[in-house]
């Protein structure tokens, strides 16, 4: 069992579903004493039940009947945590689980920290750190597409295909542990380089693929932030109130209304699209305003896509064809704004990625969407068997462990010695451990599962 800073040996507990007012909440126990504790205040004998069974009674204290409940009585090992288990279904709101709560602790139980039910599952090795952080994703997604990552994750899809390739650094690195103890095999030298060869090739691109998925994980995960980007009155929050189907911006024909950020999210093929409208860039000397610019500059240099707007009807400013200039690189899209006006407009001939549209009728941003669809490839990366890391730990580790494998590659195009081949294959090897959790001390682990709740 790998180290902890709390005590394995407290039973501990806490309420599993949100605070507030429902029909039902869930009380969860678990650690040496569950049954035990909960048999002193449940009016049914829990003692001699079979695991996995459900039993209906009372939560009492001390002759007070607390709340009808049903009790879930599972058994370690076979529970989330690996420890005997119970669930208290209870009568939803806060004074009757807060109650239940009260009681538990007076009978010996202790408060659990966040996200400690899935530490225990970690520590007693019924779920790898990969998986655990997956449960949480779980917990928090926001779509359907973040929730299948999650769920595929969680079943344990990474694990397996990070595991082969751990598999495979292992070989080589017995092939050449035996040279190394027995050199005066020449011949057998000479077969572990050209098989190096060969498998290197192929873990890299394995290794290359989680790389580059792991830039979908994030988006899937995270969502796409779209910096809605433009002078004043070019349509801005037009265009996000559209998008969102509601009066999320104030809208006015006087330049400057909108002064700080205002956001809003759709869903594009299953993806969180946040588009977030920014202050209109211009000259000014309001303090008020001039703050919104340089907050409507910083939002554009750190989101996944910067929408630049431009109005049909009027001609270019120099302005705006140098922050055009600025922006034109790979996160651009410029939305042509109010066609059905005159144009009058003229767009820089190295301005590639334009699309045409208006905020007055209900098809005028059908385009834009299937084009920030297409730039994002949301049709190819979001299917029901992906699976990609998508937790910031994770993807550093799977960026060293390729970074290492590319210089034992590169070691041994360049005739090193296997022993130095060896150092770059060993660290690549703890990297992909490490994003499993196989060497994460107890203060990294609680570290990682403070961001979970209580409950979890």
């Amino acid at each position: 069992m790998k180290g902890s800073i709390f005590f394995m040996e407290d039973t501990i507990c806490a309420i599993s579903t949100s605070i507030g007012i429902g029909a039902i909440s869930i009380v969860r126990v678990t650690g040496p004493n569950t049954i035990d504790i909960v048999d002193s205040i449940f009016d049914h004998d829990l003692k001699n039940a079979s695991s996995h069974t459900i039993h209906y009674g009372h939560i009492k204290y001390k002759e007070e009947k607390i709340d009808e409940v049903l009790v879930m009585l599972m058994r370690g090992p076979k529970t989330y945590t690996t420890e005997d288990t119970i669930e208290i279904n209870c009568h939803g709101g806060i004074s009757t689980t807060k109650k239940i709560m009260e009681v538990l602790l007076a009978n010996g139980c202790r408060l659990a920290e966040p996200g400690e039910f899935t530490k225990r599952a970690y520590l007693n090795g019924r779920i790898n750190l990969l998986e655990a952080e997956s449960v949480n994703d779980l917990i928090i997604a926001k779509t359907d597409a973040a929730r299948t990552l999650a769920i595929n994750n969680v079943d344990g899809k990474l694990t397996k295909q990070i595991s082969n390739l751990r598999e495979k650094i292992a070989k080589i690195l017995a092939n050449i542990e035996v040279n190394i103890d027995y050199p005066e095999y020449t011949d057998e030298l000479e077969v572990t380089k050209d098989l190096m060869h060969g498998y290197l090739d192929e873990i890299n691109k394995e290794l290359l693929k989680l790389v580059n998925g792991s830039k979908n994980g994030r988006i899937i995960k995270n969502g796409v932030n779209v910096a809605i980007i433009g002078k004043p009155n070019v349509g801005k929050s037009s265009i996000l109130n559209s998008l969102l189907d509601e009066e999320k911006a104030i809208v006015t024909n006087i330049p400057g209304t909108t002064r700080d950020i205002v956001e809003g999210s759709i869903t594009l093929n299953g993806v969180a699209i946040n588009f977030i409208d920014t202050a209109g860039i211009r000259k000014t000397e309001d303090i008020v305003e001039k703050i919104g610019v340089d907050k409507s500059k910083k939002t554009a240099e750190n989101a996944d896509i910067i929408l630049f707007v431009l109005n049909n009807n009027e001609a270019i400013s120099e302005e705006e064809k140098a922050m055009l200039e600025k922006y034109n690189n790979d996160k651009l899209i410029v939305f042509v704004n109010k066609m059905d006006l005159e144009s009058k407009l003229i767009i820089p001939e190295n301005i590639k990625d334009i699309v045409y549209g208006n905020t007055i009728d209900i098809n005028g941003l059908e385009k834009l969407k299937e084009r920030i669809t297409e730039k994002l490839n949301l049709s190819n990366i979001v299917n029901k068997d992906m699976s990609y890391l998508c937790n910031l730990r994770e993807i550093d580790l799977v960026n060293k462990a390729y970074e290492s494998l590319k210089n034992a590659q590169s070691n041994l195009d360049a005739g090193f010695s296997v022993d130095m081949i060896e150092i770059d294959l060993k660290s690549a090897w703890d990297y992909l451990g490490e994003i499993m959790g196989d060497s994460y001390e107890g203060e990294l682990v609680d570290k990682i599962f403070s961001n979970f709740c209580l409950g979890k």
